[in-house]
C-alpha cells in the first residue's frame, strides 16, 4: 500500500475517532426524595417585647455617719438586720465629746459671773451718774459693757448646747425604719465627721433600676412594664415607670431608669436580679421559628414551606422582625404551615422531600 493510500485512509478515519471522543454519558435526573426536618408554625400575638436586666433597689437609699469624729467602740447591728427609727446603730467613744461639754459649761459659768459683775457696775453707774459723781462717758462704757457680757452668756449657752448636741451625736441613730445594706467601718476604726458607716435602705417602694439604650426611651413610660425575678421566673409583677434620667451616662451612653413595683410580694429582697420586659402591639400575628430556617437567595429572607401532599418545597419570603442566636421572629407565614428548620441553603424549589420529623416551634 503506497503513502498517498494509507495518508487518505487516516483523513477518512479522523472524523469518525473524534466522533467518538465527543460521546458523553447524559447525567440521569436526581429523583430521590430526600427527607427533612420540619417546624409547625403557631402564630402569636406581634408583641414587640423588649428586656432588660436590673436589679431591685430601694426609692431611698442613704450612707449614715457620725456627725462628730472619733473612734468607733460599738456596731449594734449586722448586715441585713431590719431597725427602726431612732434605734442606735453605732457608738463612738464620749470622752472626748464629754470633755468638750464640761470646758463649754465652764466657759457658760464664766461667762454669766461676768455679766453679773457688769450688770451691778452698770446700775451703779447709772445711780452715780444721776447724782453728778462720774461723767456720762463712764456710764456709757459701763453700760456698753454690760452689754457685752450678756451677748457673750448667750454665745456660751449657745455652745454647751452644741457641745450637748454633739456628745448625744456619739449615737448613730437611724433615721427611718429600713434594712441595713452594707457595713462601711468597723469597731475601732477612728472616723471623721460625716464619714459613711453603715448604708441603710430606707422601708417602701421596691423598685427596679435598669439601663435603657436610646431606642428604648420612647417606649419606656408608654409600654406596661413587667418584671421577673431570676430567683422566681415564673411569677410575674406589675411595675411604672417612676423615673427616667434626664441625660445619658457618659461611659454607657444609656439612660437609668426606676420601675416601681405596685404590690412587692414578701419573698422580694434588696439585689435580687430582675428582668424588665416592655411590651407593644404591633400589628398582625408573628411566627417564632429557628434562626437556622432563613435563606437568602439575593432577593430577601425567605423560609421553605412544605407541601406534604406532594413532596415540594415553597420559597416563601417573610418579613424578619427580630433575629437572635438561635430564634427568628417573622411574618408572612400561616398558622400550622410546615417549614423546614434545618440544612435550607441546599435545597431548591425542585427538590422532592419528605418530612422525616416535625417539631414544636421555639417559645
Amino acid at each position: 500500500m503506497t503513502d498517498h493510500v494509507r495518508r487518505a485512509l487516516c483523513m477518512l478515519a479522523l472524523p469518525i475517532v473524534l466522533g467518538a471522543c465527543r460521546e458523553r454519558a447524559t447525567p440521569a435526573v436526581e429523583t430521590t426524595t430526600r427527607p427533612v426536618q420540619a417546624v409547625r408554625v403557631a402564630l402569636r400575638p406581634a408583641e414587640d417585647i423588649r428586656s432588660f436586666t436590673g436589679t431591685i433597689r430601694a426609692r431611698r437609699e442613704a450612707d449614715l455617719g457620725f456627725r462628730a469624729g472619733g473612734r468607733i467602740v460599738a456596731r449594734e447591728v449586722d448586715l441585713g438586720a431590719r431597725v427602726q427609727a431612732g434605734q442606735v446603730l453605732a457608738r463612738l467613744d464620749p470622752t472626748d465629746l464629754a470633755l468638750a461639754l464640761r470646758s463649754a459649761e465652764a466657759d457658760l459659768a464664766a461667762a454669766e459671773a461676768q455679766a453679773a459683775q457688769a450688770r451691778a457696775d452698770g446700775s451703779r453707774s447709772t445711780r452715780l451718774l444721776a447724782g453728778g459723781w462720774i461723767p456720762a462717758a463712764t456710764d456709757d462704757a459701763r453700760q456698753a459693757a454690760a452689754r457685752t457680757t450678756r451677748e457673750r452668756v448667750v454665745a456660751a449657752r449657745a455652745a454647751v448646747q452644741l457641745a450637748r448636741n454633739r456628745r448625744d451625736y456619739a449615737e448613730l441613730r437611724a433615721p427611718a425604719s429600713g434594712v441595713v445594706t452594707a457595713i462601711l467601718a468597723d469597731p475601732g476604726t477612728v472616723v471623721a465627721e460625716g464619714t459613711p458607716v453603715l448604708r441603710l435602705a430606707e422601708a417602701g417602694t421596691l423598685e427596679v433600676e435598669v439601663a435603657l439604650p436610646e431606642a428604648a426611651l420612647a417606649a419606656a413610660g408608654e409600654a406596661p412594664a413587667r418584671v421577673t425575678l431570676w430567683a422566681r421566673p415564673q411569677e410575674t409583677l406589675a411595675a411604672r415607670l417612676r423615673e427616667l434620667a434626664p441625660t445619658a451616662d457618659p461611659k454607657l451612653r444609656t439612660f437609668t431608669a426606676r420601675y416601681a413595683i405596685a404590690e412587692p410580694p414578701d419573698w422580694l429582697a434588696y439585689g435580687m436580679t430582675a428582668t424588665v420586659r416592655l411590651a407593644q402591639e404591633a400589628g398582625p400575628p408573628l411566627a417564632v421559628v429557628p434562626a437556622a430556617a432563613l435563606a437568602d437567595r439575593g432577593a430577601g429572607p425567605i423560609v421553605w414551606v412544605v407541601d406534604v401532599a406532594n413532596g415540594r418545597l415553597d420559597p416563601r419570603p417573610v418579613t424578619l422582625r427580630r433575629l437572635g442566636s438561635d430564634r427568628a421572629l417573622v411574618g408572612g407565614l400561616r398558622d400550622g404551615e410546615l417549614v423546614v428548620g434545618l440544612g435550607v441553603q441546599k435545597l431548591d424549589p425542585d427538590a422532592r422531600v419528605r418530612v422525616a420529623e416535625i417539631r414544636r416551634a421555639p417559645e
